[in-house]
């Protein structure tokens, strides 16, 4: 019996709550998943898991094995990782996530650099405009901003989480006059509404003197995509509020011009999200080191301000 194995396996199934998820992200088939906790348990001459056709959950001595193993499991894997890499470049699949259009924009036009240092890694990227679970997901890392930070994960800072308005030139044109943001409630609004709680977030402008206003729009439309309300506002049907990342684009092509381009939403920054463990992947470690220096050299913290 290849122990490693099984306890990998009685792990992911414990902590994906079915043989066939922990299948997927082993890349094995749901049986052989099976058959491995069974090698397992026969070994032990224990049941770790309670097994219907609808459910799969741990047995008392399960739980207690899942907590004494899962650590011990994780750091023997990084060891042997990292021992292994010392005679040879970092390799592995890289499982990163992040949202679409900044992975697109900002992440993908770097592969090619990280390639050629690194050419030993294969890059799985998953586009997700949501917070990830790292752990239970078996990501390396994410990228993104306004997350929560929950225990056990680390984040480094890349670039400030700005928030700018937008419209087309002929929406201004022919709408009320916009001086303040005392003038926005006369405005049509291109609202957003949030990935994790489905309802438009109630945000607050700042300007550089520090002083704060509210964003109050008569509501013309709401998406649940920010690439939308910027192609909405390019179109002249309102106002959007979008990241900087997002606006980029659109202002580069000159089709929208910022509102009120002395106020912008601070909504934290954006960064880059990895567990926090002494023992962390050589993989990990470069694709991270590698980020925040292309950050840093490219100036894409200054681009990304709305400052």
């Amino acid at each position: 019996m290849d122990t490693l194995n099984c306890i990998e396996c009685f792990i992911r199934s414990a902590q994906a709550g079915s043989f066939a998820e922990a299948a997927r992200r082993l890349g094995l088939t749901p049986a052989a998943v099976g058959k491995n906790v069974a090698r397992l348990e026969a070994s032990l001459d224990v049941r770790l898991f309670h097994r219907s056709t609808r459910k799969l959950s741990l047995t008392e001595a399960g739980e207690y094995f899942l907590a004494d193993a899962a650590g011990g499991l994780s750091a023997l894997q990084l060891a042997m990782g990292n021992l292994t890499s010392l005679r040879s470049q970092p390799a592995g699949t890289l499982k990163v996530s992040m949202g679409l259009s900044f992975g697109r924009e900002y992440m993908v036009p770097l592969l090619g650099e990280f390639l050629r240092r690194y050419p030993s890694i294969m890059p799985d990227w998953h586009f997700d405009n949501r917070q990830v679970d790292l752990v239970a997901e078996g990501f390396d890392a994410a990228i993104g901003g306004g997350f929560d930070i929950p225990q056990g994960v680390v984040a480094r800072e890349l670039a400030p989480a700005h928030r700018v308005l937008l419209a087309a030139p002929q929406y201004l044109e022919q709408a009320a006059p916009l001086d303040s943001p005392a003038d926005l409630p006369q405005h049509a609004g291109i609202l957003i509404r949030s990935p994790q709680t489905g309802r438009v977030r109630p945000w607050t402008l700042r300007n550089r003197e520090g002083l704060l206003a509210s964003v109050e729009m008569k509501t013309r439309m709401t998406f649940s995509d920010p690439e939308a309300a910027c192609v909405a506002a390019e179109a002249g049907l309102g106002i959007a509020l979008v990241s900087t990342g997002h606006a980029q684009t659109y202002l580069r092509r000159g089709t929208v011009q910022r509102v009120l381009p002395d106020w912008y939403v601070d909504a934290g920054a954006i960064s880059i999200y990895f567990a926090g463990q002494k023992l962390l992947p050589q993989k990990t470690r470069v694709f991270i080191d590698f980020v925040r220096e292309q950050f840093q050299q490219q100036g894409l913290a200054k681009l990304l301000s709305a400052l």
